[in-house]
């Protein structure tokens, strides 16, 4: 009796450490909508144009970062010091990146390979859902990508997507917060990873 009391007991705990903080307190739902989009960068007639600061790991970066869907399932980015001088500037065509250019100090295989991860999650447009859940004021959209989850956090009246989390099976891995006035361009975006240190922050550039 003692020795179930103590496997229950260790099985308990391991669900409770395994337990996803994303889906805490959430209750999921039946679901009718098979695919979840994300707005933002789907219009090939608009430059998305945004003020920007990277920080890596204490190395500060700031500048103009630019998104440009070039087709059905492309987009170019483009990152650039207030003068116009180029300090990265990838291209994704599906599941293909393309890496044009980076700067020495951001050339290290893991850096890019985040900053590609990163983007790639910012500017896709669809994704398969998996599951749903429901909050007291958002619905949330489960999507798998390899071997992560990605949630879609959008507002349940105003249909807005909010937030996107990123996550293993067990712990969450990166945010994205978005601020939008009308729900087609992001004002906003904060990307934080909770594993690194590295965090980007983009603000519409403003014509004056």
């Amino acid at each position: 009796m003692i020795r179930f009391l103590a496997i229950s007991f260790l099985a308990s705990l391991l669900l409770v450490s395994c337990s996803l903080k994303t889906t805490e307190g959430l209750r999921q739902v039946h679901f009718n909508k098979t695919v979840v989009e994300n707005p933002y960068f789907s219009n090939p007639e608009i430059d998305y144009v945004y003020k920007a600061k990277i920080e890596v790991y204490k190395k500060n970066f700031g500048g103009i970062l630019i998104i440009k869907k070039t087709g059905p399932e492309s987009h170019r980015v483009v990152f650039t010091t207030e003068f116009g001088s180029k300090l990265f500037d990838f291209q994704f065509e599906g599941d293909t990146f393309t890496k044009h250019f980076i700067v020495k100090d951001l050339d290290k295989k893991f850096i890019v390979n985040i900053l590609k991860d990163d983007f790639k999650l910012l500017v896709n447009e669809k994704a398969k859902v998996l599951a749903v859940y429901e909050s007291e004021n958002q619905r949330i959209y489960k999507a798998q990508r390899e071997d992560r989850f990605n949630f879609y956090f959008i507002g349940e009246e105003s249909e807005i997507l909010q937030k996107i989390v990123n996550t293993s099976k067990t712990k969450e891995i990166v945010k994205i917060n978005f601020t939008t006035s009308d729900g087609k361009i992001a004002d906003t975006i904060a990307i934080k990873h909770s594993n690194i240190k590295l965090t980007i922050d983009l603000e519409k550039f403003k014509k004056e």
